[in-house]
C-alpha cells in the first residue's frame, strides 16, 4: 500500500537540519574563539602595527576639528609610540563588539575603560590601566543643592526613560522610601541636552556618569556633581589572555614614572584645562573691543565679514590672549589646530602664535569653509553654519545635515533643524546611523559655540566703536 505524502514530516525533517546547523553555527564560532591564539608583543612588533580597538566617546574616541582626539586615544598613540609601532584604530559600537573582536583575534588591545563583569574575566586580561566611575547627581552649585540623598526627597530629576540612570534611580527611591519626582525627558531630548538644561536652570537636576560630569564642567563651571549615588564600578583597559608580554610591557609602562608625567599632562588636558580657560578675563582697549581691532578690521573686510564677528570669534577662542593652547592643541588668538594651519600656509606652529598670522588664516579658513554650503544661500545661515563648522570641523557638520535631511527637517537651516541634529550625535542610535560617516560628536560643544559667538557679536554691534 502507497503511504499517503504528509507535508508536516517534511517541516519537521527540514527544522531539524536548520537547529543542528545553527547549533553546529555557533559550536563553531565559540570553538573558533577559544582556539584564537592572540598576538602578542613580538608579533605585533614584527607587523608594525598595533590593532586598537575602542568605542566613540567624548572621554575614548572623537574627532575634533577633523583631528582624531580623546582621552583613551592619546593614551593609545603613546603606547603605540613606546612599542616602537603604528597604530591601528577600529571603532566598535558597543562593548560587546569591542569584547568579540578580542576573541576572534581581530585586535590586539580593547583601548576602553571595560567594566570588570563576570562575561568578560573569563575571555580578557586586564592591565592595570584601571579607572573607577559611578552614577552622580548633576546640579548647578546653590545653597539649595541637594547635599545628600535624602535631600532628593520631594525634588524633581530628569532623565531618559529606559536608561540605565533611569533604573538607578527608580532603586534609589525604593531605598530612601520614596518621594524622588522621577520625571522623563522627551524623546528627541539627548543627555547632552539634559546636561545643558540643568547648566541653563531649565531643569533643576539629571543623572550622569562621574568622568561626563567631569567634562561637562568644563564647559559649564557652575554644574556639581559631588552627589554620588552608586557603587564604584571598575574598568580597564584589556587584551587578550594570552597576550603575556603585551600585558606585562603595557604594565611597565603605565608604572614608569616618566610616562605617569605624561599621563597627567593629558589627563589635566582632557578634564581639568578648560576650566582654567572659562576664568579667563576678557581683556578689552579704552578705544575697542580688543588691541586687535585693526586686523579684525583688514582680514574681515577681505572676506566680507563683520569686523565684530572675527573680534566675538576671538573672544570666544581665547580671550584675546594670542598665546593660548587650548586641551587639544588648537593655537593662538583664532585657536587654529596646528595641522590646519599648515594646510592654510603657516610655515610653523610657532608662526600661529603672531596674532596678524593667526587672524590672518582664521580668515582663508572661513571663506573656505563658507564654500562648502552652497545650498545655504542665506546670509545669516551661512554665517551658523560657517562657524559650526569652524568649531568642529565641517565632517560632522556634513552628518548633521545627512541626519536633518533624512529626518524630515531643512538641511540649509540651523536653529531647531541642523542644530538638533549635532546634538543627537552624541547619542549612538544616531551616530552610528547609516548616513553618519564620522561618528561621535560633543555636539553641545558646537550648539554652544555658535549661540555664544552670536551672542557676543550681537553685543559688540551695539558698542560705539568703529
Amino acid at each position: 500500500m502507497k503511504k499517503s505524502y504528509n507535508p508536516l514530516n517534511l517541516i519537521i525533517v527540514l527544522a531539524m537540519v536548520v537547529s543542528a546547523l545553527c547549533v553546529m553555527s555557533c559550536n563553531r564560532q565559540e570553538s573558533d574563539e577559544d582556539s584564537v591564539k592572540h598576538r602578542d608583543l613580538a608579533e605585533i612588533r614584527e607587523d608594525d602595527t598595533l590593532r586598537v580597538v575602542t568605542m566613540y566617546g567624548p572621554t575614548s574616541y572623537f574627532l575634533y576639528k577633523d583631528n582624531e582626539a580623546g582621552y583613551e586615544y592619546e593614551m593609545a598613540k603613546s603606547l603605540s609610540e613606546a612599542i616602537g609601532v603604528k597604530l591601528k584604530i577600529t571603532v566598535a559600537e558597543s562593548e560587546v563588539a569591542m569584547y568579540k573582536m578580542m576573541m576572534l583575534g581581530d585586535a590586539d588591545l580593547i583601548a576602553y575603560k571595560m567594566p570588570y563583569i563576570s562575561k568578560y574575566k573569563d575571555g580578557l586580561a586586564y592591565t592595570n590601566l584601571q579607572s573607577e566611575t559611578y552614577q552622580v547627581i548633576l546640579q548647578c552649585k546653590s545653597d539649595t543643592m541637594a547635599r545628600d540623598v535624602l535631600d532628593l526627597v520631594g525634588r524633581e530629576v530628569v532623565v531618559r526613560q529606559g536608561s540605565r540612570f533611569e533604573h538607578r534611580l527608580k532603586h534609589l527611591n525604593d531605598e530612601v522610601g520614596g518621594g524622588i519626582n522621577i520625571v522623563y525627558a522627551a524623546d528627541t531630548v539627548t543627555s547632552e541636552d539634559l546636561i545643558g538644561m540643568v547648566a541653563t536652570h531649565k531643569i533643576p537636576m539629571t543623572v550622569t556618569t562621574y568622568d561626563i560630569a567631569r567634562i561637562s564642567q568644563n564647559l559649564f563651571p557652575k554644574l556639581d556633581y559631588s552627589l554620588g549615588i552608586s557603587f564604584p564600578q571598575r574598568a580597564a583597559w584589556a587584551v587578550g589572555k594570552d597576550s603575556y608580554e603585551l600585558l606585562a610591557f603595557i604594565n611597565k609602562w603605565a608604572e614608569d614614572k616618566k610616562h605617569i608625567k605624561e599621563f597627567t599632562k593629558l589627563y589635566r588636558r582632557y578634564f581639568e584645562q578648560s576650566i582654567a580657560e572659562a576664568n579667563k578675563i576678557e581683556l578689552m582697549s579704552r578705544n575697542g573691543i580688543s588691541q586687535y581691532d585693526h586686523l579684525f578690521k583688514i582680514y574681515g573686510q577681505q572676506i566680507g565679514w563683520d569686523w565684530k564677528l572675527l573680534a566675538a570669534m576671538a573672544y570666544k577662542e581665547s580671550k584675546f590672549d594670542p598665546m593660548t593652547v587650548s586641551w587639544a592643541g588648537a593655537c593662538g588668538l583664532m585657536q587654529l589646530m596646528p595641522k590646519t594651519a599648515i594646510s592654510l600656509g603657516a610655515d610653523s606652529v610657532q608662526q600661529m602664535f603672531d596674532p596678524e598670522v593667526s587672524v590672518s588664516l582664521c580668515a582663508k579658513y572661513l571663506k573656505k569653509l563658507e564654500k562648502l554650503f552652497p545650498s545655504v544661500t542665506d546670509p545669516d545661515e551661512k554665517v551658523k553654519f560657517t562657524l559650526a563648522a569652524y568649531n568642529s570641523g565641517p565632517a560632522h557638520i556634513f552628518d548633521a545635515r545627512a541626519l536633518a535631511r533624512k529626518y524630515g527637517k531643512d538641511p540649509d537651516v540651523w536653529f531647531g533643524n541642523v542644530e538638533h541634529y549635532i546634538l543627537l550625535k552624541s547619542e549612538p542610535e544616531f551616530y552610528t546611523d547609516s548616513v553618519c560617516k564620522y561618528g561621535y560628536c560633543r555636539g553641545i560643544e558646537v550648539v554652544t559655540y555658535v549661540k555664544q559667538v552670536i551672542s557676543k557679536w550681537e553685543q559688540y554691534k551695539t558698542w560705539s566703536v568703529k
